[in-house]
């Protein structure tokens, strides 16, 4: 996620950032635990009415809560912040991050690495819609308790919430960032202290540290395990996120934040959960904001919601982030990116993702109309991440880090089999919401595949018409055209071929600029390359020169920035007499083309709804000449 913390993997801010470890502690718990952290709202209470009917009785309450005890030790502790969390791709974490490195350690960039990466990416966005859903309407049920004559306000107030939440994103975060860290930190006490009180309420249900009763209880009631594992999967939705922020904040904060707050506020506040269910049966409806007193519900539903709030920005923030690196990445065509902060590059809005988000959530809300209802569409999409995470980190066990073999299989397997079970008991609620993510999910997995394969092929089209940029250039050395006086840069994808805006350029205006310079820009599966590194600059001769920059993948491509760099290399030029040429593709379907006919419909789509290089690379408007054509794919 795409976050205004500063970056950690710069060795210059070592030193700041170990006398900063508090406040980077305190900022890691507002935006990397705010998902789950509002789990306690929804995990137990799904959790208690998938039994099947058969009530809040001792044994069902030690055996959810042991199974939520463990998913919690095992897939966050053991699995996330054990060993994933090690995983980083030069200090960056995600899904994307560990499929480059994944991809780096095989060699070859094997096709199915860069299938389950589409997918984890795909399955984030189709869980992105879901997570300010559920989180703020779970949180505003608060109110049936508190006031239950307003139960019907219910959906129009987390409407208008999710609205303002969505609306005020195209003015940065970096003004209700700051009260992020403190408003969670405040809202995992009041979960660890209103949870240790009611354990007095039954303290027996502290015997559910103990594993066996979560077998006792699958053992006893298999006809609903299936149900209860995907209710329990609920308390552990959001780990992902510790691995997404890896970045921003480094291991060390967001380790010590798990173990110094969050999970013992976690713990406490189930087991307080539990007992409370025990000793007051009638409240298993709602036994989060039931065991709070009455002159503290209302406050509590305002810091519920504030806290779900600041969930589902996180999300959103990091919806934002993947977006990003899928169009840096070539999976993903260009899409408006607007900074939202003069100083913090992180801080990003994108209209269109923002606009989709929206109207997905809203429907989500309107057609569900309870947390409860959502319960069922949530957990297919991180599940299958969460597998797919597991796959890719045996790659990185066995490439990167050199384990052997037996190693990495005893540690992988029980966590992928953990992951296919949870996997398995959330795909049995399919059929009652499991598919919203799913279809999400697969539209965007069918965009990413028709936008890398119409880009292979558009790339074929081109390339067969090009002419070796060798060739040009002997050509013109020998025919001598006048000459005007700047620099022309001619942008082009192909760093071998004559770019097509300098072939129609001469075929239209007969002359050369006395410093003609051949762009192209590559993009690394490292996510920041460091500026010595960034430009290769290669000349012909005095009239031709070639540059190729190279940004990494979280990076914002911004050409006149980077050409400063060049000008340290020996090449002077000035940017405001500077031409840049680019060429503007009319694309034109065929149904004898290399993909089916509605797939080109699609690919051209995509490709006419994408931003222009000119804003994408950060060029002047004013020094940018493009030139038409078309191709038939």
């Amino acid at each position: 996620m795409t976050h205004p913390q500063m970056r950690l993997d710069d060795p210059e801010l070592e030193h700041e950032t170990r006398s900063g470890m508090p406040s980077l502690v305190l900022a890691a718990l507002g935006v990397v635990y705010g998902d789950i952290g509002t789990s306690p709202l929804y995990a137990f209470r799904e959790a208690l009415h998938a039994t099947a009917g058969s009530g809040a009785h001792h044994a069902n309450v030690l055996g959810v809560l042991s199974l939520i005890v463990w998913a919690l030790t095992i897939v966050v502790t053991v699995k996330y912040v054990s060993f994933v969390l090690k995983a980083d791709n030069r200090g960056e974490g995600g899904t994307l991050s560990l499929m480059t490195l994944a991809r780096e350690g095989l060699g070859g960039r094997p096709k199915w690495v860069l299938i389950l990466g589409v997918a984890g990416a795909s399955l984030f966005l189709g869980d992105a819609i879901i997570t300010p859903a559920i989180s703020v309407l779970s949180a505003v049920e608060g109110i049936e308790v508190v006031a239950p004559g307003l139960s019907h306000w219910v959906v129009p107030i987390t409407l208008t919430i999710i609205a303002v939440l969505f609306f005020v994103q195209r003015f940065g975060t970096s003004g209700v960032a700051s009260v992020f860290g403190p408003i969670t930190a405040l809202w995992f006490l009041v979960l660890g202290v209103s949870g240790a009180i009611h354990i007095f309420d039954d303290p027996s249900v502290l015997a559910a540290i103990n594993p066996l009763h979560a077998f006792r209880y699958v053992a006893d009631n298999l006809g609903s395990t299936i149900a209860v594992l995907g209710a329990v999967f609920l308390a552990v939705t959001g780990a992902e996120a510790l691995y997404v922020d890896l970045g921003h904040f480094g291991r060390r904060p967001i380790v010590i934040a798990w173990f110094a707050l969050v999970f013992p506020s976690l713990l406490l506040n189930y087991f307080g959960q539990g007992a409370f269910v025990l000793s007051h049966p009638e409240m298993a409806a709602h036994p989060f904001f039931g065991m709070h007193p009455e002159w503290a519900r209302l406050p509590i539903v305002c810091l519920a919601t504030a806290a779900t709030v600041i969930a589902s920005q996180a999300v959103i923030s990091g919806a934002y982030s993947l977006v990003r690196q899928a169009m840096h990445l070539n999976l993903l065509p260009r899409l408006q990116i607007l900074h939202t902060s003069e100083t913090h590059s992180g801080q990003i809005f994108m209209p269109q993702v923002n606009s989709l988000l929206f109207i997905f959530v809203a429907a989500l809300v309107l057609f569900f109309q309870s947390s409860s209802g959502l319960s069922a569409a949530y957990g297919i999409a991180v599940t299958a991440e969460m597998f797919i995470t597991s796959v890719l980190l045996f790659v990185v066990m066995r490439r990167i880090w050199s384990w052997t073999l037996g190693g990495a299989v005893a540690v992988i397997v029980p966590l992928a089999m953990i992951d296919a079970g949870f996997l398995a008991a959330n795909v049995a609620k399919f059929a009652e919401g499991g598919w919203v993510p799913v279809t999400v999910a697969s539209a965007m997995a069918l965009i990413m595949q028709t936008w890398t394969a119409g880009r292979r092929l558009l790339a074929r089209r081109t390339r067969a018409d090009e002419v070796p940029l060798s060739v040009i250039i002997n050509n013109l050395d020998r025919k001598k055209l006048p000459t005007v006086p700047g620099t022309a840069v001619f942008l082009t994808s192909d760093v071998e071929g004559a770019p097509t805006a300098l072939l129609h350029s001469l075929k239209h205006y007969k002359v050369l600029h006395e410093q003609n310079v051949i762009l192209s820009v590559t993009t690394a599966t490292t996510p920041f390359v460091p500026d010595d590194e960034k430009i290769f600059l290669e000349s012909f001769n005095p009239l031709f020169s070639r540059i190729v920059i190279t940004f990494g993948y979280m990076e914002t491509p911004n050409i006149p920035r980077a050409l400063i760099l060049v000008r340290k290399l020996g090449l002077k030029f000035d940017i405001m007499s500077t031409s840049f040429f680019l060429s503007r593709r009319t694309i034109l379907p065929s149904r004898r083309g290399g993909m089916p006919f509605w797939q080109d419909r699609l690919f051209i789509a995509l490709s006419r709804n994408a931003s222009n290089a000119t804003d994408y690379f950060g060029l002047p408007s004013g020094r940018v000449v493009e030139l038409g054509l078309q191709t038939v794919i």
